[in-house]
């Protein structure tokens, strides 16, 4: 077989090209963010760019829902009373203007994100026999954007079920409806369209803005047996996407199972109890920053005893940001990691819902006892 030239990491890796298309390559691939329910917004990027562990991100709340006034033509005299005297208060001023109407307030909220700064690498012996008769930067490029991909929705997970540890704890539960039971009986605990709909009604008459699925594998399973899937072509024709009631649904394994998955209550589940969660479009907020260093390469030339090895090392800077609440952890210097340890995403004392309202908070959860 003829042989030629071995092409290695640092023949095809520019990092200020390389980087970028892994940024971009890694958003095509995460289906939280195609699916919308993970959006990227330009203001916390911004603050990655800074410096910082965490970041206040201020929001006003809605008007509350208060009483309308009713119009009249009686008109209160705001210089004086009738015979010209001065008013000498506030008080005097109010009774005198009788039913003129009095200026509401709004109000605002304190969320607050969290930085994550990731990183990894990986030997050119994994890679270089993957290059020959392809594109080098392309076959890279590929498999480290799979891997942010997939490292982006597990960090996605962590969060939400740091969420709602917290939501049992704190707010009763009122995110999530656990149909669980004692024990497993087909047909009661499992998934269905109604326990499906018992979760969304969570949501008031906001149930419309939840419009993203995410399920395990086992979940999925079910819903295909109840026939209750449908598929449609992404916008490409290339891919037919499963929906659900109108809903997009993304399949994902690392979905919380068991003892990591989270009950209403806010303990932890058991044996085939299943999680599944329900999204409104933005619940979820990306930052993207840029580390000192994103992309570099390292030659070891003593290494497989002088043969050599090349490394490619890859940083990320994110923030994923659950819309509503603040984190209320002690980040790391690094950031939290995904553990359910104090002060990492997965735990119920590193979040605060800071929003007042159930209904501003656009995600739902179904616990499910499959077997």
């Amino acid at each position: 077989m003829a042989t030629g030239p071995l092409t290695q990491i640092t023949d095809v890796v520019v990092p200020e090209i390389f980087t970028p298309y892994i940024q971009q390559l890694t958003e095509e691939k995460a289906r939280l963010v195609q699916s919308g329910i993970l959006v990227i917004n330009p203001a916390m990027s911004a603050l990655l760019s800074g410096g910082g562990l965490t970041f206040n991100v201020p929001s006003f709340r809605d008007l509350d829902n208060d009483d309308d006034n009713v119009s009249t033509d009686t008109v209160g005299d705001r210089i004086g009373l009738t015979d010209g005297t001065p008013f000498t208060t506030q008080a005097a001023q109010d009774s005198a203007l009788g039913n003129d109407s009095v200026p509401l307030k709004t109000q605002a909220d304190q969320e607050i994100a969290v930085r994550l700064s990731r990183n990894n690498s990986w030997s050119s012996a994994d890679l270089t026999g993957q290059l020959a008769g392809m594109d080098p930067m392309e076959s890279i490029a590929s498999r480290v954007a799979f891997y942010w991909a997939r490292r982006m929705q597990a960090a996605f997970i962590a969060t939400y079920q740091g969420v709602s540890k917290d939501n049992g704890a704190s707010d009763s539960g009122d995110y999530s409806n656990d149909i669980v039971g004692a024990s497993f009986i087909d047909g009661v605990t499992n998934f269905s369209a109604e326990a499906f709909l018992d979760a969304a009604l969570t949501m008031g008459d906001s149930m419309e803005d939840l419009t993203g699925v995410m399920v395990h594998s086992v979940v999925f399973n079910r819903m295909q047996k109840n026939n209750l899937i449908d598929f449609i072509p992404d916008a490409r024709g290339e891919t037919q996407i499963p929906t659900f009631l109108g809903r997009e649904v993304i399949i994902d394994d690392s979905m919380p199972t068991g003892t990591s998955a989270v009950r209403g209550d806010g303990s932890a589940g058991v044996a085939g109890v299943y999680e599944t969660w329900l999204f409104g479009s933005g619940q979820g907020q990306l930052g993207i920053g840029s580390a000192k260093v994103p992309t570099e390469t390292e030659r070891l030339p003593s290494a497989g005893n002088g043969g050599g090895q090349e490394v490619l090392h890859s940083r990320v800077e994110w923030t994923i940001h659950p819309t509503g609440h603040a984190y209320i952890g002690t980040s790391p210097n690094g950031g939290p990691g995904n553990g359910t340890a104090a002060n990492n995403l997965n735990n119920a004392g590193s979040w605060d819902r800071v929003y007042p309202e159930r209904k501003q908070i656009k995600f739902a959860r179904l616990i499910t006892r499959e077997s």
